[in-house]
């Protein structure tokens, strides 16, 4: 690898007439965020431009979304997203959910950091000026990455939270939503896969199946989503870009979110998990709902 020839590289594509968009593609997806960041750095020292305002002033639309994407180092995309999430016209509820669900307390105390440094406001402050009522609680509770993270499964507590679970939920008319908050945001996976089977046989019925007959709208996302990433991360994300394509129209904001901040992480299990769950390779739905150089970028960041 060397970062002075992707520099070239990228600054012919850009240069003279037209661009050339597939030797872009090529350059940025064969490398890995770290390396695309030693390109930015060089790219400056010895062209003396700016790569991502070339970039910018050279793509449009959701091509260039995803390639500016690529640019930005995984923290600070998750940070950019999650500020679009709660700035932009409407709040983006998935987006807020599917970040904050999905990172691992290490994660979201760096996207806190870094969140602060850029905006000057704390991630906190702006789920609670921008979110409201039980929602926005299990949003503050995630965002403070805190979840215990080690092995331990105490089979007696364990017994105890699936019961808990079951007195605040299906057992008792109305909802005990703190219980399910405190339970699912803050015990530790191991554990909580253990409650989930215990819950079963005291309720007849999956922990899931009890969140969405007990809850509604947002707050039901949130704590299905927690559920979904404890059991099985990559089949979470398929379904989150299953669902991004399936039917009219595409939500290309959660497709290149997903693509783009998983394609060094998790993508090839993704790819898996898609095939066992649609019968349908992700290929294939790309291949069928994009078109153009966004459709190859993502083609390639598929490829994993």
């Amino acid at each position: 690898f060397s970062a002075e020839q992707e520099a070239q590289a990228l600054r012919k594509a850009m240069k003279g007439l037209g661009t050339d968009e597939d030797a872009i593609i090529e350059t940025l997806t064969k490398l890995n965020v770290s390396q695309r960041q030693q390109v930015l750095i060089t790219y400056k020292s010895t062209i003396g431009r700016d790569l991502i305002d070339d970039l910018k002033s050279e793509l449009s639309g959701n091509f260039e979304k995803v390639i500016i994407g690529l640019m930005t180092p995984t923290t600070m995309y998750d940070v950019h997203e999650l500020r679009r999430a709660l700035k932009g016209a409407g709040t983006d509820e998935g987006c807020l959910i599917e970040i904050l669900a999905s990172r691992t307390n290490e994660e979201i105390r760096h996207i806190n950091e870094n969140y602060k440094l850029q905006y000057g406001s704390t991630l906190e402050d702006d789920i609670v000026s921008d979110t409201s009522s039980m929602f926005r609680r299990v949003l503050v509770s995630l965002a403070t990455g805190n979840r215990d993270e080690r092995t331990f499964v105490d089979e007696a507590l364990a017994q105890q939270d699936a019961q808990c679970l079951y007195e605040a939920g299906e057992k008792k008319w109305g909802t005990d939503e703190v219980q399910f908050m405190s339970i699912l945001c803050t015990r530790n996976r191991c554990h909580l896969l253990r409650v989930f089977d215990v819950y079963r046989v005291i309720a007849s019925k999956d922990i899931t199946d009890s969140i969405k007959s007990e809850m509604s709208g947002d707050l039901e996302d949130a704590l299905l989503a927690v559920v979904k990433c404890l059991r099985n991360k990559p089949a979470y994300f398929a379904e989150r870009l299953y669902k991004s394509m399936k039917g009219l129209g595409t939500d290309d904001s959660t497709l290149i979110r997903v693509m783009v901040s998983r394609s060094e992480v998790d993508m090839l299990y993704i790819r898996r998990e898609f095939q066992a769950m649609y019968g349908k390779s992700l290929h294939s739905f790309i291949k069928g709902d994009c078109s153009g150089d966004y459709r190859k970028v993502l083609l390639r960041l598929c490829g994993g």
